[in-house]
């Protein structure tokens, strides 16, 4: 029997909760029985006799779960085999830090979408979990479903990285792609945007290149370039203008913010991009372009983002835990 810890219950967190309910046949046939035996959010927890359903319309309706245990006690008093973290994310590592190390200490696995503590200290807590026998995953930390970690660790394990390339960012993308059809500036899409959900009342982690830089320093290291966030060249998008992107399709290109690793380089950026490349993609979507020495280049685009796009690649990493070698 595997037993399963949840700490955060925000949205991704409830959110895979509810897919370990939902296809709780699927993934017993693949690694045997299991059961989540304890969830804390940042002031409360449920752990005991519980079901998956009873503290998800708990946290719902009392913005609680039933006990004042909170996560750093559930941690290091109970009994689990993975911690699934899923905590806000700080770029200094915040309190999700604390969590994993504690819980690589023990010797329990752990699955993370939160990008801080990797951006924060990714060698030392893969050596960490290296030292414990026990395994860090982190697939949703980077592009939601989209398979950019599993890609480069497993799929092209044997190839050299030569860069990677990609639009990391579904927030920035859809700005950008609004600005280039409807020819209206920077300040009025992104008003729109954030009517719609797109955008956050405080746009500044977007549209300034902060998350999708974070990711880049994920990726970095995942094929060996030693990086960290204040290594990466970074600009936003708010100084393009419609104008930018009708002298840019003249030429044949369009304007993307473009994150970009190889051993010269490590970047966030405006960049110009083709209009018949890959990477010209529209709306939120993100997408990466990994060139390699021997599989040449190898592209692969999806939802960046989402509740249960980002619980799916946190499945993911727990079949590879326990079915994937």
């Amino acid at each position: 029997m595997t037993k399963i810890a949840i700490v955060g219950f925000g949205t991704v967190g409830q959110g895979f909760a509810e897919l370990l309910e939902r296809k709780r046949e699927e993934i017993e046939r693949t690694i045997g029985k299991f059961r989540v035996v304890a969830i804390a959010d940042s002031k409360s927890s449920i752990s005991g006799d519980f079901s998956i359903g009873d503290a998800i319309k708990m946290k719902r309706e009392k913005r609680r779960l039933r006990d004042d245990r909170r996560a750093e006690e559930i941690i290091e008093e109970l009994d689990f085999d993975v911690l699934v973290e899923a905590t806000y994310t700080k770029l200094d590592g915040g309190d999700g830090l604390d969590y994993i190390r504690k819980a690589l200490k023990k010797g329990s696995h752990v699955i993370t979408s939160n990008k801080g503590p990797l951006v924060a200290d990714f060698r030392g807590l893969m050596s960490l979990a290296e030292r414990n026998g026990v395994k860090l995953m982190y697939e949703a930390t980077v592009g939601g479903a989209m398979p950019v970690i599993k890609l480069a660790r497993r799929y092209l394990a044997f190839c050299e990285i030569e860069s990677v390339r990609g639009i990391l960012n579904g927030t920035c993308n859809y700005i950008l792609s609004r600005m280039e059809e409807e020819k209206l500036p920077y300040e009025q899409i992104l008003n729109e945007a954030q009517e719609l959900g797109i955008a956050e009342a405080d746009p500044t982690y977007d549209v300034e290149g902060i998350d999708a830089a974070a990711k880049l320093v994920i990726i970095a290291n995942t094929i060996g370039v030693d990086a960290k966030f204040e290594d990466v060249e970074r600009i936003g998008i708010g100084k393009i203008t419609p104008e930018a992107f009708s002298v840019a399709r003249e030429k044949g290109y369009t304007i993307r913010l473009i994150a970009e690793v190889s051993k010269r380089a490590l970047r966030v950026s405006p960049r110009l991009v083709p209009l018949s490349h890959p990477l010209a993609i529209k709306g939120t979507m993100n997408a990466a372009m990994f060139k390699t020495d021997t599989a040449g280049n190898i592209f692969v685009a999806g939802r960046g983002a989402g509740k249960e796009e980002t619980a799916s690649a946190m499945l993911s990493d727990l079949y590879d835990i326990y079915a994937g070698n």
